[in-house]
């Protein structure tokens, strides 16, 4: 299928670095594509960033038919355009798409969309240490219609967005609040899914626990409300006794693309691994016996994000004198070092346009 691009009459001002902030500002163009059913995907097409227009009564607005991806872009110090693990984010997304009854999409085709965009709009990659190009791509349906089922007509759309720090933190440690009392999945509903209702799930607790002052929730299982999950926007992992622990993927947890190109690093640094149930009583049980060594989450927008503090049940525990810790800093500095090219790739993450 032919790519057709319409260039924009407008091109708009790049934001200067210190006023990114994360997902503020969007680049001149963007990526479209649409689904009728007995056509499949079609009319695949670049044109200047706007707005959609869409009928009031569309499925997505109503039934909530939406799936979504992050990834990144970077510049290396010859130029060059970098992407990190795309065809592992179109793969992720055929996932969440199988789980939402939305078609799938061709990965190759939609990576080189993806390419194609970010080639036009190379000139938004910002290139100061820890800024990067966040990619969107998303899937609404459309069809306008009321009525409880899957729809027959899709919107395929990748925008872009010069990007900071996720975190106002940056990579200094953040502080977390272990949920206790809202759910935001279970195992066969779609919390392995990068879906809009997850997201929307994890508000309410979100909105409390920020006026606590914690920047992120930890969720714990919706069955037994005991089992560490993950944090609202990241995988968690916990270093204990020299082990590194996270919990393994149920049905109720995203499968991370940082979360699994972070276990494959360590496991090649020698680094011993599991993948299991952790409890919120186990690790706050190994920071009395002083065996907890770090704790951090992995995410596309944060990369690595050393946790400071949880408060669980009212207690507070502090992890690492609220700094950074050794494997984190490692993990930080080895995935963007891959990702800006400074560090060679032996794991076939980094893919050159």
């Amino acid at each position: 299928m032919e790519i057709t691009v319409t260039k924009t009459t407008a091109p708009k001002a790049k934001p200067p670095v210190d006023a990114l902030g994360f997902g503020k500002h969007f680049s001149d163009h963007m990526f479209v594509m649409d689904y009728t059913e007995g056509k499949g995907w079609h009319d695949a097409r670049i044109v200047p960033y706007g707005p959609l227009q869409l009928d009031p009564s569309c499925a997505v607005l109503h039934y909530g038919q939406a799936v979504f991806e992050g990834l990144k872009a970077y510049k290396d110090a010859n130029g060059n355009v970098l992407l990190f693990r795309p065809y592992s984010n179109m793969n992720r997304l055929n996932q969440s798409n199988d789980r939402l009854c939305i078609p799938q999409i061709d990965v190759e085709f939609a990576v080189g969309a993806i390419k194609k965009l970010v080639e036009l709009e190379q000139d938004w990659i910002p290139e100061s240490p820890g800024t990067s190009l966040y990619i969107r791509p998303f899937i609404i349906a459309t069809d306008p219609f009321l009525g409880v089922h899957p729809a027959q007509t899709y919107k395929f759309i990748v925008i872009l967005s010069p990007v900071g720090s996720y975190y106002k933190e940056g990579l200094n440690p953040v502080k977390i609040f272990v949920e206790d009392e809202f759910v935001r999945a279970v195992r066969g509903g779609m919390g392995f899914s990068k879906t809009a209702g997850n997201y929307a799930a994890s508000l309410k607790a979100q909105e409390v626990a920020e006026t606590k002052g914690y920047s992120q929730v930890l969720w714990l299982d919706g069955v037994e409300r005991k089992y560490i999950e993950e944090v609202g926007a990241m995988n968690i992992f916990f270093k204990i006794d020299g082990k590194v622990i996270t919990p393994m993927l149920n049905g109720s947890i995203l499968a991370g693309i940082t979360r699994d190109s972070s276990i494959q690093i360590l496991k090649s640094w020698g680094v011993p691994v599991e993948e299991r149930k952790i409890s919120a009583e186990e690790v706050f049980e190994a920071h009395k016996a002083g065996k907890l060594e770090e704790v951090f989450g992995t995410g596309t927008a944060a990369v690595i994000s050393p946790v400071g503090e949880l408060c669980w049940k009212g207690e507070k525990i502090t992890i690492n004198n609220g700094e950074i810790g050794a494997t984190s800093q490692k993990l930080y500095d080895t995935i963007t070092g891959l990702q800006s090219g400074k560090i060679e790739d032996t794991f076939d993450f980094v893919v050159r346009l």
